[in-house]
């Protein structure tokens, strides 16, 4: 690889090791290590993922040696995707993100099975985004940005000396969630609702989608603007959170949002009726998509199907996954 690629082999080592980070490298050399790469056979899923690896390493990198300034965060100067968060996940414990859940090939030598942090720094990290939490309270702007990402990450904290704290953080906030529709901290309350899920709590999230969503136009369309910019159908990156006020749905593929949700829904049981009732918004606004993505539509419809018969959600959910189910399979017959 060193010779094709045109370096040392000691460059090689060092970008497989961590010694040379490739976020430090420069730009254009970045992108054409990527575009080389995708000629020489690489993963193109994989290849895909460097940018959120490379932000992840710069939120944990922050998180351990924190600015003087909380606005300085990367967590308060942009809202975070999906593949970041299960980058960050990976490397605090060690679960890989689903698109990578698959056979690896085997490598020669004493090779770590996943970017696992040290006791040590893992401790620090999780400690000083507590920190952040508690000094970005009650703030606006990039600092409320700040407390809302910083606070859904200590979620990912499941040591036992952290779930008291956790558990206190995301209970004092429930009162987020019982707020009627729209409101301008409702971006804080569903991180707030789907980290408890996450933590073994789903009353707060059926809680949140009964008052704080289903039939509010200006929340149905938060929802399915924040679905479309966490799985990608949104590419533009965001400072804030303001993009989820577009109600006119506009700057993102509802065919992507679909096959996001359609991958996700059986990866992420804690949040089923999340997905149940985002669906069921999103056909709602767009009732040609199973015509536009046939293939997905029979995935998703089967999978809803294997669901209904499970019986594990809220009758809210039954019926709207219900009658996504109904609308995917009137369109294949």
């Amino acid at each position: 690889m060193a010779e094709v690629l045109g370096v040392d082999l000691a460059t090689v080592q060092g970008r497989e090791s961590g010694r040379r980070p490739l976020a430090h490298m420069k730009a254009g050399a970045l992108l054409d290590l990527r575009r080389r790469l995708l000629t020489l056979g690489a993963d193109g899923t994989t290849l895909g993922l460097l940018e959120a690896a490379m932000d992840a390493d710069r939120i944990i990198g922050v998180a351990l040696e924190p600015p003087e300034r909380p606005e300085l965060h990367p967590l308060a100067g942009w809202v975070h995707t999906r593949d970041t968060a299960h980058m960050i996940d990976w490397a605090v414990n060690g679960t890989p993100p689903p698109s990578l859940c698959r056979p690896m090939p085997a490598r020669r030598g004493p090779v770590a099975t996943a970017p696992l942090l040290s006791t040590q720094d893992r401790n620090a990290f999780f400690a000083n985004l507590r920190e952040a939490v508690d000094v970005a309270a009650g703030a606006h702007g990039g600092r409320a940005l700040l407390h809302r990402q910083a606070l859904y990450l200590t979620s990912y904290d499941c040591s036992p000396e952290a779930n008291a704290w956790t558990a206190h953080a995301l209970h004092a906030r429930r009162g987020l969630v019982a707020v009627q529709g729209w409101s301008p901290r409702w971006a804080e309350a569903r991180s707030t609702a789907t980290a408890l899920a996450r933590r073994g709590d789903p009353v707060p999230l059926l809680d949140f989608i009964d008052r704080a969503m289903a039939d509010d136009d200006a929340a149905e369309a938060a929802n399915l603007n924040y679905w479309a910019y966490w799985l990608g159908a949104l590419q533009e990156p965001q400072a804030d959170d303001g993009f989820m006020t577009d109600r006119a749905l506009t700057g993102w593929d509802p065919v992507t949002l679909l096959r996001g949700l359609a991958r996700g829904f059986h990866q992420s049981p804690g949040y089923v009726d999340l997905y149940a009732h985002s669906l069921w918004a999103l056909l709602t606004a767009h009732p040609w998509l199973p015509q536009a993505a046939p293939t997905i539509a029979q995935t998703l419809a089967d999978r809803a199907a294997r669901i209904l018969d499970d019986g594990l959600i809220s009758p809210r959910s039954r019926r709207e996954l219900g009658a996504v189910h109904y609308v995917l399979r009137d369109h294949q017959h």
